[in-house]
């Protein structure tokens, strides 16, 4: 393996400092509530409403100010969306199994009560993400979605934002941000009950406060900058390859950019076409400072080279523009989606083709996936006995008890014992 270009993009650090601002934050907006989120609201957003929460009326007369392309096209995502996540929870089935005569043991999916969905509005307002929490969590069966998004300063809000909310199918929508807006939903605030699970994703304070109610409630994953990494040999089109990579790059300068190529030769006229689309990129601005500081190139002998530095890297998106795609397609492990031929592309993850776009980050593609179905249900077990297995087992059981030095465990299953002998 040689690299041709070696950035520094990998890890999302824990950050002292952030992780103080949003500790103090936090214990405020505990001890103190709806005052303290007001004061954090108007502070860094300058927004201070009556409420935070958006009025039937308010909804539709944001959904009123839309071209009707826009609600077109979100239908269509959503569609797309809600298809998938359909299909998905087809296949997570109840199950119970006799593993003895007489005894049954099962799980069953049962959703949560209650999520919050954050859909992030900072750098650009991304309201494409409203389907990717919110419509997962109904199609589980979650009782209530409660929806929040920032403001648009000076804006209020953004009207496709709340329209993707609603129709995504969120039950209460509220325009609030950062710390403020993820607090309230842990807390509830005296507004509603404290949700189950916090969904979303943000810049370093929210996913700082995400780490931190951690345990309160649950949470999708702790997401950092985002990250994308293709794969490329000789059949590859190298504009097509520079476009994606840039098209990541956009996101923030933070961004992780990684190209795996299988020529050196490939890699150079890739690198070529990089420079010259950068020369005339609208989002130039923040795209090349991702690209010089955090890009990297990678030249490997063979495919699975290729596949083992892409275990390694454990990119969020990875694409692969090669030949051979099933060959990958059976070896590849560690990814949060991967878009497979040169024909599938980041954007369609993110925007319309129905995956999920909330995936793992700094290489958690180790150890789990992204936000899905069954992220908002909770696989739970039980068990049931007759009498006669309830002897047997309980024989073994009392035996393991004493090895232990658990008695009082021991007793339960002696009682047991003694009570079905007769039976």
């Amino acid at each position: 393996m040689k690299m041709l270009k070696n950035g520094g993009h990998r890890l999302f650090e824990n950050d002292p400092e952030t992780s103080r601002v949003v500790s103090e934050m936090l214990d405020d907006l505990g001890k103190n509530g709806m005052d303290a989120v007001r004061k954090y609201s108007q502070q860094f957003d300058q927004w201070n409403p009556p409420d935070f929460e958006l009025k039937p009326r308010e909804i539709e007369g944001a959904i009123a100010k839309l071209d009707p392309q826009i609600i077109a096209d979100t239908e269509f995502c959503q569609k797309n969306v809600r298809q998938f996540a359909q299909a998905q929870f087809q296949t997570l089935q109840n199950l119970e199994v006799e593993t003895l005569p007489g005894v049954i043991l099962g799980h069953r999916h049962i959703p949560v009560k209650a999520v919050g969905s954050y859909i992030p509005g900072g750098r650009y307002p991304m309201f494409g993400s409203a389907q990717m929490s919110i419509i997962p969590a109904k199609v589980a069966g979650v009782r209530q979605v409660y929806a929040f998004t920032p403001p648009v300063r000076g804006e209020g809000y953004y009207p496709a934002t709340i329209n993707a909310m609603k129709k995504a199918g969120a039950d209460r929508i509220f325009v609030l941000g950062g710390v403020p807006a993820f607090a309230m939903m842990a807390f509830g605030m005296g507004v509603f009950e404290p949700v189950d699970i916090l969904c979303g994703a943000g810049n370093k304070f929210v996913a700082e406060a995400k780490r931190q109610l951690f345990g309160r409630c649950g949470i999708d994953l702790l997401a950092g900058p985002t990250e994308i990494m293709v794969i490329a040999d000789e059949s590859a089109h190298p504009e097509m390859v520079a476009c994606d990579l840039l098209g990541q790059a956009e996101h923030d300068p933070n961004s992780g950019v990684a190209l795996v190529c299988l020529s050196e030769e490939l890699a150079k006229v890739c690198l070529k076409e990089v420079e010259k689309q950068l020369a005339v990129l609208p989002t130039r601005e923040t795209a090349e400072i991702s690209w010089r500081n955090n890009g990297r190139v990678y030249i490997v002998k063979d495919r699975d080279e290729a596949i083992a530095i892409s275990d390694e890297y454990a990119p969020e998106h990875l694409e692969i523009h090669v030949k051979d795609v099933d060959y990958y397609l059976a070896r590849l492990s560690n990814y949060g989606s991967l878009f497979i031929g040169e024909e599938a592309t980041v954007a369609y993850g993110d925007k319309s083709i129905g995956t999920n776009h909330i995936l793992p980050t700094s290489r958690a593609a180790r150890y789990t996936g992204g936000v899905w179905v069954g992220k908002f249900l909770k696989t739970v077990t039980y068990q049931r006995m007759t009498t006669a297995a309830s002897r047997l087992v309980g024989e073994v059981t009392e035996r393991q008890c004493r090895v232990e030095r658990m008695l009082a465990h021991g007793l339960t299953a002696r009682m047991r014992i003694d009570r079905y002998s007769g039976a």
